[in-house]
């Protein structure tokens, strides 16, 4: 993806809703409700983390890797949220939680439960999981972090928010709680 794509353009505040989706805005929405800052940038469709090297340079933060996990049965789901450069290693995220080799969960149960498509995985989909049907997995090397990047909902915008602000006000108000591994 070319710095092209990208708006050098740094906001701080919700874009105005035309062309934009409700899922989109219901983030901003939120984000503004609950008082939490974060930093925004317009781009081009990113479906990789390749793709959000400059997005990462721009924002000064790096963009999270966010997985959405099933176990073999379909019956409990799984956000992981780990550094983007990480591998990810099934094997070992699924003996730390005790649970049936994971595997990626279908674009069905993405919609379903977190409201959001492949490609715009996010933490802050979460806001959508009122029965708390999905558990949130945190890679410890990502509480270390001052910032977060992650998408509101779609893959079209970036944002930079606060680790603590994620852990301590997001999460506390969509009443999810989260399990750290390595």
């Amino acid at each position: 993806m070319n710095i092209s794509n990208i708006s050098d353009q740094l906001y701080t505040t919700a874009p105005d809703k035309t062309g934009r989706l409700p899922k989109e805005m219901a983030v901003y929405s939120l984000l503004d409700e609950l008082s939490i800052p974060y930093e925004r940038v317009d781009h081009a469709v990113t479906e990789t983390m390749e793709a959000c090297e400059n997005i990462d340079m721009l924002l000064d933060v790096s963009m999270c890797k966010n997985l959405f996990l099933r176990n073999r049965q379909k019956t409990a789901f799984y956000l992981l949220m780990m550094p983007g450069k990480k591998k990810f290693k099934t094997k070992d995220v699924s003996k730390q939680l005790g649970t049936s080799r994971l595997s990626f969960a279908e674009a069905e149960y993405m919609e379903q439960y977190l409201n959001i498509t492949p490609g715009s995985v996010s933490v802050l989909g979460l806001m959508n999981d009122s029965n708390h049907a999905v558990h949130l997995v945190i890679d410890k090397e990502l509480l270390d972090n001052e910032y977060i990047g992650c998408h509101p909902c779609i893959n079209t915008s970036s944002l930079k928010i606060r680790t603590e602000d994620i852990l301590n006000i997001f999460l506390k108000h969509t009443g999810h709680t989260w399990t750290t591994v390595d």
